[in-house]
């Protein structure tokens, strides 16, 4: 992989990580347009798209520190409270973030070798972005769009994990699972979006250091070099968008990422039906 294409694919990472469109998804669909898919195995490819998502996580720890410096004191601390002392909302925060981080991790573990080779097919990825767009602007359309995240109970936050658990699929997109699940449980549009992201924290920094600790000796130094240039790149990019997603929640639907999802997936089964691409 040339510097270029890290770059790009970095870039790619960055920008979709947090926008409810699968950035998984649009990885693999960069790579392919790249001709990547000829130089490195399905399996390869999986282990790269884990390992760079550590950028986007690093944007995350940054962007929302003082939140996770606060949710973690009072995580910690609440173990030390008195007997009868109510557990503050922050702890309780903590709490979620990492039973809701159990289902991906299992359903992760059980369905490794299907999430690799299988399911990580432009076909796939294809039916997900429309299905699960689809369901995503349905949702948004009826959803009430009250509940602040204040309002996050432990049966909800369970919920949000197991949506979290279907972005294991390439194309359904792990914001646009927890947030779809958000949205239907009654939640505003920013606190389900601000819930997703502190949730893919544990997830996704545990699954991109396993790829990396367990591919990193089959890797060549160029490929290694490749992975830090375009988790970089993932970083600075996935860190601005964010910003701007949670700014543009509080007042903005979700309609403009269902139709980027359904037109994408409609152009790829064009591309597959008249061999200009291949599964």
């Amino acid at each position: 992989m040339d510097f270029f294409s890290a770059i790009f694919l970095g870039l790619v990472q960055g920008l979709t990580e947090f926008l409810p469109i699968s950035s998984s998804a649009h990885v693999q669909i960069a790579s392919e347009l790249l001709g990547l898919n000829v130089s490195l195995t399905k399996p390869e490819l999986t282990a790269f798209i884990a390992t760079i998502q550590l950028g986007t996580e690093a944007a995350v720890l940054i962007f929302f520190w003082r939140d996770i410096v606060r949710i973690m004191n009072a995580w910690f601390g609440s173990f030390k409270r008195a007997s009868g002392t109510p557990v503050s909302f922050d702890a309780k925060l903590g709490w979620l973030v990492i039973i809701g981080s159990l289902p991906v991790v299992v359903v992760g573990l059980v369905f490794k070798d299907a999430i690799e080779n299988g399911l990580r097919s432009l076909a796939v990825i294809a039916w997900t972005l429309i299905i699960f767009g689809i369901a995503l602007g349905v949702i948004d359309k009826f959803a009430k769009n009250a509940k602040p995240i204040t309002e996050l109970t432990t049966t909800h936050g369970i919920a949000f994990g197991l949506g979290q658990a279907l972005a294991v699929i390439p194309g359904v997109s792990r914001s646009g699972g927890t947030i779809s699940v958000g949205l239907a449980l009654g939640y505003t549009r920013e606190a389900a979006a601000r819930y997703s992201f502190l949730l893919a924290i544990p997830a996704v920094i545990a699954s991109g250091l396993y790829e990396f600790v367990t591919s990193y000796s089959d890797l060549n130094q160029d490929q290694i070099w490749a992975i830090v240039v375009a988790t970089l790149a993932a970083f600075i990019s996935g860190y601005l968008v964010i910003g701007y997603l949670l700014k543009y929640l509080t007042k903005g639907s979700f309609l403009p990422f269902v139709i980027w999802r359904v037109s994408v997936g409609v152009l790829l089964l064009i591309g597959l039906g008249t061999g200009l691409l291949t599964a």
